[in-house]
């Protein structure tokens, strides 16, 4: 999945929570980081690949803001393991609570 390999890296993930923010242009993003702007350029890049950011133009700038199917696809992932865990859980609750009343 590339959404969990673009997730890897810090500066990514710090990346998609500037986005959450609003939208914002490389240069905005940049300013935001001791890297280089074609630094975060690369990462973007990296990001739009996995399907996390989406980017549209608007004369010379680019606006960069999160795109939900990326997220979409790793939430769907992780549903599989929420249901795992919650199930073992609440098993684990009801032993414990069924304890008690003995």
């Amino acid at each position: 999945m590339k959404a969990f390999e673009a997730l890897a890296d810090p500066t990514r993930r710090r990346i998609l929570e500037i986005l959450a923010e609003g939208e914002q242009t490389v240069s905005e993003i940049a300013r935001q980081f001791t890297i280089t702007q074609p630094a975060v350029s690369q990462q973007l890049r990296t990001l739009l690949d996995a399907g996390l950011v989406s980017v549209r133009r608007e004369a010379q700038r680019r606006i960069y803001t999160i795109d939900g199917r990326g997220l979409a696809e790793i939430d769907a992932w992780l549903s599989r393991y929420k249901t795992f865990w919650n199930t073992h859980l609440e098993a684990l609750e009801r032993a414990l609570h069924e304890g008690d009343l003995k």
